[in-house]
């Protein structure tokens, strides 16, 4: 079964900074007094199609986690609406928790419990038969390489294999959508790639997989489609190629001067390739270009002419960190 992800209009306030896990802003109880809003969430509308990998980008506190939180139940939005195929979350989040999976950020596994045990448990919750969940159980640790360490307390794994974990119990009920929140943050390069590939084997079985990261090649080598959110907004929205392809020239050429650069300014953006100069600093510009390195040496010239000494000049590729460099000026990991 094939399911989509819709968002409309979502908008999240909260009184304190976002909690982890909350039911609503203030968890129930009295806010204490002066405490300032916090806007996680400012109108995000979206759609997931069925059996997509989609990935929701952007750095430390954009609202990736704020938009899981909601879409899996766990944070009451202050506008809006959020559905999971035809069913409503807001409406009827009992029928939403079966219909999905959730990796959390950080693995919140027993450490009481064995591998296998976690996975029973899970299955069980979920209302499977003891044969069902048994045999699920042992799939899923052969699955996930862990069956060597299926009877052994969790308190001893690796964070690879929390993690691994982690996927394996959010899969027991076979769910029809999963969340990943940050699922390589802290991995080593081959369990993370090992990760890529499960996720890759389960959406071959139509499952829709939604992972929010902010490593850039993380979306570009799993996700057909993805979504870039800063400060609560949606400011992006595309295939990987597509949103490339819509930098101004793609190149990105970052230049520090030992002087305010304004005075050259409009000679770099006259330089031929040049499609946009952009001042991040007083002493900083960003060139968007259809060339890199051959235009080092116009620039140089330039700005030894107005007497100005180059301190840096840093070259980038088209990438999805340049496109979020310019709508923003700052960094994905920021």
């Amino acid at each position: 079964m094939s399911l989509s992800v819709r968002t409309e209009n979502l908008r999240k306030v909260f009184q304190s900074p976002p909690p982890a896990a909350s039911a609503g802003p203030d968890g129930g109880r009295a806010l204490p007094k002066g405490k300032s809003e916090v806007v996680a969430l400012d109108g995000v509308s979206l759609e997931v199609e069925p059996g997509e990998i989609f990935a929701l980008l952007g750095p430390n506190g954009a609202g990736k986690s704020t938009t899981i939180g909601i879409l899996t139940t766990r944070i009451l939005p202050t506008e809006g609406s959020a559905w999971i195929g035809d069913r409503n979350v807001l409406r009827d989040p009992v029928a939403v928790k079966r219909l999905i999976g959730v990796v959390p950020q950080k693995p919140n596994l027993d450490v009481a419990l064995t591998a296998r045990e976690i996975l029973l448990f899970h299955g069980a919750y979920f209302g499977l038969a003891a044969a069902e969940r048994t045999a699920r159980a042992q799939a899923l640790l052969d699955e996930f390489q862990l069956n060597d360490r299926a009877d052994q307390l969790v308190r001893g794994f690796s964070g690879g294999m929390m993690q691994r974990l982690s996927i394996a119990r959010a899969l027991m009920h076979d769910p029809a959508v999963l969340f990943l929140d940050e699922p390589s943050a802290g991995l080593d390069p081959q369990t993370r790639l090992l990760l890529w590939g499960l996720v890759r084997e389960y959406s071959k079985a139509g499952k829709t997989i939604i992972v929010t990261t902010h490593y850039m090649e993380e979306a570009d080598a799993l996700c057909r489609r993805l979504a870039i959110i800063d400060h609560g907004r949606l400011i992006a929205l595309g295939t990987s190629a597509e949103l490339k392809s819509s930098i101004p020239g793609g190149y990105l050429i970052r230049l520090r001067f030992d002087a305010p650069g304004e005075p050259i300014r409009a000679a770099l953006a006259a330089l031929p390739g040049v499609s946009e100069v952009k001042s991040t600093g007083e002493t900083a510009l960003d060139l968007y270009a259809d060339r890199g390195g051959p235009l080092v040496g116009p620039i140089v010239n330039l700005a030894t002419g107005a007497g100005l000494g180059v301190l840096d000049v840093h070259i980038a590729e088209p990438s999805l960190e340049n496109l979020f460099f310019h709508h923003t000026g700052r960094s994905l990991r920021e």
